[in-house]
């Protein structure tokens, strides 16, 4: 493995692990087989793990900690606060008041059974808090020594400038992939600026570019059945993309994955893409793209497969847009 400074302090994996779909919004939860991952991500070198308060209503904060707790000088966790969900599990509303705040660290340290959290991110912004209020609530917990670090997640640059005015912010985490771009006309540079990490999210198009995803095979309770981008209306055009994307990765003699992560590690030294899996085989496959090197005849070839099949469709439905922040 490969490693990225992070806030000039920390030296972590230039791949790290997203942990959701161990425990939500891809289908049928696998305990034992995420257990091995775990382990797997700990043998590669793989110390940067992310979780949230909200994925399976804290059962995947619970299922970390099993190896966490036993790791943990191994291990720079991050995890998030914010979302509050119904029954069901699905995302209602947002909360980003400083009483909340104190509610959820202490809940998520209580799951993570640690005594401090290396990584704290606001999961959204709250319209109804300033953000300047929830960062005072924040580094507060870093005084009291419940966190390291502070982050935010699918921040405007408007909000990190205000937010980093009050308390460094070490990360900022967006959606980020050779499909989803938005950021690369502000938010990069913005980070780029205050020396902020910037971690990439669904950097792999939530397993789209890896040529593998059956988009017409989704089970009803995965979370992309409810996205646009893989719906029936573009399903013809993402998987010739594919396709096309991964011929590309052939004739370069890696995999598709580990091409779309080589190409967001090329996008700057602060970037620190967290592609999810539950499956030891992925994870092994996505730690080999630290070692693709890229080219500028890759990149062209790559752009050129992305012109072809520009129906892609929108990252989110409307719901899913409403918690990201525009001002």
């Amino acid at each position: 493995m490969k490693y990225r400074t992070f806030a000039n302090k920390e030296q972590l994996s230039a791949i790290g692990l997203g942990c959701m779909s161990m425990s939500h919004g891809y289908g049928v939860p696998d305990d034992p087989e995420s257990i091995e991952t775990l382990h797997l991500a700990l043998d590669l070198g793989i110390n940067f793990w992310d979780t949230a308060d909200v994925y399976g209503s804290g059962k995947n904060e619970e299922l970390i900690s099993n190896v966490l707790r036993t790791n943990r000088d191994k291990i720079f966790i991050a995890t998030k606060f914010g979302f509050r969900a119904t029954a069901d599990g699905k995302l209602s509303t947002f909360d980003g008041s400083p009483a909340y705040i104190k509610q959820a660290v202490e809940d998520s340290l209580k799951r993570l059974k640690i005594d401090a959290i290396d990584l704290y991110y606001a999961h959204r912004i709250d319209p109804n808090v300033p953000v300047e209020e929830m960062v005072g609530a924040m580094a507060e917990l870093v005084r009291e020594g419940k966190v390291r670090y502070l982050g935010l997640s699918e921040a405007s640059a408007n909000s990190i400038r205000r937010a980093n005015a009050v308390h460094p912010i070490s990360a900022l985490q967006s959606e980020y992939s050779l499909l989803t771009r938005d950021v690369e006309k502000e938010i990069l540079k913005v980070c780029k600026e205050l020396g902020i990490t910037f971690v990439p999210f669904s950097p792999l198009a939530r397993g789209l570019m890896t040529n593998t995803l059956n988009l017409s095979g989704l089970a009803d309770n995965d979370f992309r059945k409810g996205l646009p981008r893989y719906q029936q209306q573009h399903q013809a055009n993402n998987q010739n993309l594919a396709a096309g994307f991964a011929e590309i990765a052939k004739e370069k003699g890696c995999s598709p994955a580990q091409l779309a992560l080589a190409w967001v590690l090329a996008q700057g030294d602060n970037i620190i893409p967290i592609p999810g899996t539950k499956k030891r085989e992925k994870l092994k496959d996505n730690a080999g793209s630290v070692d693709v090197t890229l080219y500028a005849d890759d990149f062209k070839k790559i752009e050129a497969v992305l012109a072809k099949y520009p129906d892609t469709g929108d990252r989110y439905s409307e719901a899913n847009w409403k918690f990201v922040d525009k001002n």
